[in-house]
């Protein structure tokens, strides 16, 4: 069985239900209605473009092509988890942050699953390497920034609490040890619902694609295991890089709260 072609017809009646919800909005005047049209506008021009760049990519298929593509998606995704951060560390610590933690845990991820999993000739051949490196750096990105996120706000809101352990001579890693930990557990908790629920509530993305494409259901259902284990593990290692190294940035090396580091 071949995919289906879909025309800008189709296109355009499916765009339908976005106006048709922008409308609902707008009614109830939630104040959202613009926002989710040129969300749906940036996503058609921006996926639309992204169309043609991996069309080119995936015909010239060469090294430095892909290193290029990676580069980019590493760079917007560490800005996208400075822009999501309601507390920021100043100047560049977080993107900095954010761009160190991604490259540690994504691309170790990324690569061991290219070489010793997915074993493509050659391994950086970019149509296994752009989209599995793109769901494991959006999927990270999502856990990282949450991360980093709920611990500066409870660190902030903590912040007198925390302060009278470290003057009882506790270390940073124990005045916060209990904030650090249900941060990470909030980030994880999307990844470990969405793998528990895969197949009975949901069919994943990578899965529903392969199957939309003719791909036989087992063979799309193996790449999808294989994804999600590496999407966990480039969610879980990510998150605790980060939270160690936003711990560095929090407190000096005397085992002082340093708060005025965050805007």
């Amino acid at each position: 069985m071949s995919a289906i072609d879909l025309s800008y017809w189709d296109l355009g009646f499916a765009a339908l239900i976005l106006v048709a919800l922008a409308a609902l909005f707008r009614g109830m005047r939630l104040g959202i209605s613009g926002s989710l049209l040129v969300a749906g506008a940036r996503m058609m021009i921006q996926l639309t473009l992204v169309g043609y760049v991996l069309r080119f990519l995936f015909e010239e298929g060469r090294l430095w092509m892909v290193a290029v593509m990676a580069t980019l998606m590493l760079a917007v995704a560490s800005r996208e988890i400075l822009a999501r951060q309601k507390r920021k560390l100043s100047g560049w610590r977080s993107w900095r942050l954010g761009a160190s933690t991604l490259f540690v845990s994504s691309f170790a991820i990324s690569l061991f699953g290219l070489l010793v999993v997915v074993k493509a000739d050659p391994w950086y051949a970019p149509q296994y390497a752009i989209p599995i490196l793109g769901m494991i750096i959006s999927n990270t990105m999502n856990a990282i920034s949450l991360g980093m996120d709920r611990l500066t706000d409870a660190i902030h809101a903590n912040r007198n609490v925390i302060e009278q352990r470290l003057a009882l001579g506790q270390g940073a890693q124990d005045a916060i040890g209990g904030y650090a930990k249900d941060c990470i557990r909030s980030g994880m908790t999307p990844v470990i619902n969405s793998m528990a629920t895969a197949g009975i509530v949901s069919l994943p993305g990578m899965m529903t694609g392969q199957i939309l494409a003719g791909a036989s259901p087992v063979e799309a259902v193996e790449y999808q295991i294989v994804i999600w284990f590496m999407i966990a593990g480039g969610c879980g290692f990510g998150m605790a890089v980060a939270i160690r190294l936003l711990k560095g940035q929090l407190f000096d090396e005397r085992q002082r709260l340093r708060l005025e580091r965050l805007k």
